[in-house]
């Protein structure tokens, strides 16, 4: 089938030319393109990691990630929930061009004709695996990973399903997979140590050639509905390393799940190595978004959100902006913070660059390579996001100004976020030409969409 895309913005013929030439040649890998790995949390704040302020939350390996890598402040998440999110890191595309922009229409597939970053890597000879939660589509509809460039998939599809923590099945490659152990309410197969250890047999089973492993955890996502019954929505087998802490449970758990998260990532880490693939492999880590307020947890316990504005469901900072790092020793420099602005949709573009592949046309990322290098990259003139939850909302950065509008005709508010990265002063009212120009730009900013129509 013809993929389809409307353009809107055409990659640099500097940014085409590391797209198309694999110029990644070094003398322990060779010519060969780096391996690729993505690991996504779900719900991790800014401030939920060490190696980003956090204090009482353990995070060592995720830690020694960015010690050995490149640490970004600037990484902003595709939206402030996860379908929208994780379709912007998937296709290229922000919420004002892509299909999903919301989770309001649950389980809403991407289509046949979209693009996606596996089927783009695909081309370059990547084997292509997700384990974890996928949300872009469900049993029997084109969303489906496997219809949408990924060889192998163990996970979730449904996102409200993979709030379920002790759930009795997962999917595998289109068919069900059974957790006999958890039949009948138990937890004796935790799904996200499942998904640790398929990422890792996937290592082990394509280590001669090229792969892009996407790791989608669904840690610290709390089960809502068991959070609304009993308010311990955060399912974890264990609360150890915090047991005698004088916490409540649910902050236990929360801490709990994302210390857990991060054994699994340092159990990765060590695979990649053990396979002599270390050296050559570009890692990811980042969120889909800020952090929530569920299942017991309140985002102030642990300081989630660090020094940013609000959370999940909020276009202020703490709702998109989100932890990223990014390490590939081979090209890399270790114990590196960018500051370079970049968001999920720039991804695809990245990994293609990185791949030696062209992106598609059409897509609304720009590849970040070069702020990788520690060299200059092409800038966004601004970044965009909606979100259709509870009214319209919309926010845009262009350079340092953020604006937001909390509905359709609602006045824009205007921070400064090089000197007020809290957004706690509106400065609208002060420089009216800002907002004209942002205005300006959010009447070109998007398309319609019949899915998620403008609401007041």
């Amino acid at each position: 089938m013809t993929r389809k895309n409307t353009p809107f913005v055409v990659v640099t013929g500097m940014l085409l030319a590391l797209a198309t030439s694999s110029p990644f040649a070094n003398p322990q890998t060779g010519s060969k393109p780096p391996n690729i790995v993505f690991i996504l949390a779900d719900d991790l704040g800014y401030g939920d990691l060490g190696c980003y302020g956090q204090k009482r939350i353990l995070t060592p390996n995720i830690d020694r990630l960015a010690a050995e890598g490149m640490r970004f402040t600037q990484v902003y998440s595709g939206s402030t929930v996860c379908a929208p999110s994780r379709a912007a890191l998937m296709t290229g595309k922000h919420t004002g061009h892509g299909r999903i922009r919301g989770n309001r229409r649950p389980d809403m597939p991407l289509l046949p004709e979209e693009m996606t970053v596996a089927e783009v890597l695909k081309k370059g000879g990547y084997r292509t695996g997700i384990f974890g939660k996928w949300g872009l589509g469900n049993a029997g509809n084109s969303g489906v990973p496997n219809k949408q460039g990924f060889d192998a998939f163990l996970g979730y599809l449904a996102h409200i399903h993979a709030h379920n923590y002790s759930t009795d099945h997962l999917w595998k490659n289109g068919e069900q997979f059974w957790l006999g152990k958890n039949f009948g309410g138990r937890m004796q197969e935790y799904p996200p140590d499942l998904f640790t250890d398929h990422a890792i047999g996937f290592v082990e089973q394509n280590k001669q050639r090229p792969f892009f492993l996407y790791l989608a955890y669904t840690i610290p996502h709390a089960n809502n509905e068991l959070g609304n019954a009993t308010g311990n929505g955060m399912e974890v087998p264990s609360d150890a390393p915090y047991s005698d802490r004088d916490w409540p449970q649910p902050e236990k758990n929360f801490a709990a799940m994302i210390t857990r998260m991060d054994a699994g990532v340092g159990k990765l880490m060590t695979a990649l190595k053990q396979a002599g693939l270390d050296d050559n492999t570009l890692v990811f880590f980042s969120s889909d978004n800020g952090p929530h307020l569920e299942g017991g947890h309140t985002p102030e316990f642990f300081d989630s959100n660090g020094p940013l504005r609000g959370t999940k469901r909020d276009l202020y900072e703490g709702g998109i902006r989100v932890p990223m790092i990014a390490r590939w020793p081979a090209r890399v420099k270790p114990g590196q913070t960018s500051h370079h602005v970049w968001a999920f949709w720039d991804f695809l573009p990245t990994a293609a660059a990185a791949a030696g592949v062209s992106p598609p046309a059409g897509i609304d990322g720009i590849s970040g390579l070069p702020a990788l290098f520690g060299e200059t990259s092409r800038q966004h003139e601004h970044l965009y996001w909606e979100f259709h939850e509870k009214g319209f909302k919309q926010a845009l950065r262009f350079g340092d100004w953020k604006g937001i509008r909390s509905g359709k005709d609602a006045p824009l508010e205007l921070y400064d976020l090089k000197s007020d990265i809290g957004e706690a002063n509106n400065v609208a009212a002060k420089h009216p030409e800002v907002v004209a120009r942002l205005e300006q730009i959010l009447k070109t900013a998007r398309t319609d969409s019949k899915e998620f129509p403008l609401q007041r």
